[in-house]
């Protein structure tokens, strides 16, 4: 039998004209890892507001731990840790001194603070900087300062609001590890990203949130299978191939690597009727390749028939 924590039940949200939550339904259960998959605008931040206690829904319910959010606000704050965005630390104070200001703001006992802070130093590879003062800390090490300040209390459920968000390659690899880490130690992850090899990576199941509603959910692979076919993929050299083989082809454009993504029914029939039609326009594409549907593909897809709501800062 499933042991869910997060339930949430046609939650709803306006900010005047604008519907920034419509009928929002989730369950998340204990000790996973959930991830909110949505583009900025699309209501994952309000979600997360609203679950945290900082705002209140205009309709539906939401219960964490079976407290409800609109009525046991004092409850949930017991049982829940919130890292935003951007890491929330006091760059005056070193590591050990954020630590042990949080935990006597949080009214734990001198001893259980000291033992708390220096447990987490250790978990979070911050020994060695903790007497240093955060000003100095790289952006990964403010990231694991922060999400550790949050455990403090040792939380049932963290909630983690892009928490990648600004890192380099390497460092948002290492919060990876951690939060898998965390999440096999028991606690709850509910997890907000843009991220989609983010999600991909972590995620027990993942919820892709469009115009204030859930479109799709489930595990990474269930999610992938919506899509099915796979894709060919043509890279280019040039840009005047590159634009020349987008009016060519309907697909996935990424300018970035100046490549184009197409479904394919995998026949080499398909591909010939395609290489034929970029000879007959002078294109030679550098590389071609099939591959399997990624969550990129699943993401573009739902939300391309969704439709796209306006852009507000959610």
């Amino acid at each position: 039998m499933n042991d869910t924590i997060i339930s949430v039940k046609n939650l709803k949200k306006t900010y005047g004209k604008q519907t920034v939550l419509n009928a929002l339904n989730f369950d998340v259960e204990r000790g996973s890892i959930f991830a909110l998959l949505g583009e900025n605008g699309a209501g994952k931040t309000t979600t997360v507001r609203i679950l945290s206690t900082l705002i209140q829904a205009d309709g539906g319910t939401a219960t964490i731990a079976g407290y409800d959010t609109s009525r046991d606000a004092s409850s949930i704050k017991k049982v829940i840790s919130l890292t935003g965005q951007y890491a929330a630390v006091d760059e005056l104070l070193t590591g050990e001194e954020n630590l042990m200001m949080m935990g006597r703001l949080n009214h734990l006992k001198g001893e259980v603070v000291k033992e708390r802070t220096a447990d987490l130093l250790e978990q979070f590879d911050l020994i060695d900087a903790a007497k240093k003062r955060a000003q100095f800390y790289s952006g990964g090490m403010r990231r694991r300062l922060d999400i550790a300040i949050g455990l403090l209390a040792d939380p049932e459920v963290i909630f983690l609001d892009e928490p990648t968000t600004g890192l380099d390659p390497r460092s948002r690899r290492n919060m990876w590890k951690l939060i898998k880490r965390l999440a096999d130690n028991g606690v709850t992850i509910f997890l907000t990203t843009q991220y989609l090899e983010e999600a991909d990576q972590l995620a027990d199941k993942i919820a892709i949130i469009n115009n204030g509603k859930i479109v799709e959910e489930g595990t990474a692979e269930e999610l992938k299978r919506i899509i099915g076919e796979e894709k060919l993929v043509f890279e280019f050299r040039n840009s005047a191939s590159f634009n020349t083989a987008q009016n060519l082809l309907e697909g996935q454009i990424n300018d970035n690597d100046m490549s184009i993504s197409i479904t394919t029914d995998g026949t080499t029939e398909h591909l010939r009727q395609l290489l034929n039609a970029f000879y007959e326009h002078r294109i030679e594409p550098e590389s071609v390749k099939f591959r399997k549907p990624t969550l990129d593909d699943v993401f573009m897809d739902i939300t391309s028939r969704s439709g796209k709501g306006a852009m507000i800062n959610d």
